[in-house]
């Protein structure tokens, strides 16, 4: 099985919902997301997924969180904004940008991607806190 990964960061606010504590308080952090693709073959020129593609696609996601109160933003009006929670919606959100193709301007340019899917997401909190969300 192939694997590659990107990651990319982030700065953004949250509250932590029913958690007593200094995390019940607004407070922000230096996010780090690791997006981990894998799959079985690669395609006609030796490549799992265009880095380019992988990197657009979580950038897609990254600019919707990027400098904003979390718990103002769907889903986390309702969901707590946990880093595991986080984790997975980078999971759901990167899964759908790269089922939806590679952006207009690389399209036809280079081969496609060799069947392949999100493997797992971790994300830092902190340099020594992660959560890591996979199927």
């Amino acid at each position: 099985m192939y694997q590659v990964w990107v990651e990319e960061s982030f700065a953004a606010a949250h509250q932590l919902r029913g958690y007593r504590g200094k995390c019940e308080n607004l407070h922000g952090h230096n996010y780090k997301v690791r997006v981990t693709l894998e799959g079985p073959e690669l395609n006609s020129i030796g490549l799992l997924c265009d880095f380019k593609e992988l990197k657009d696609s979580l950038h897609s996601v990254v600019k919707k969180v990027d400098h904003q109160f979390l718990n103002e933003l769907k889903p986390f009006d309702v969901l707590n904004p946990s880093a595991e929670n986080i984790a997975k919606y980078f999971f759901d959100e990167v899964a759908r940008a790269l089922a939806a193709g590679p952006s207009p301007e690389l399209k036809g340019i280079n081969p496609p991607s060799a069947p392949c899917r999100v493997r797992e997401v971790t994300v830092w909190e902190a340099d020594i806190t992660t959560a890591t969300y996979s199927e």
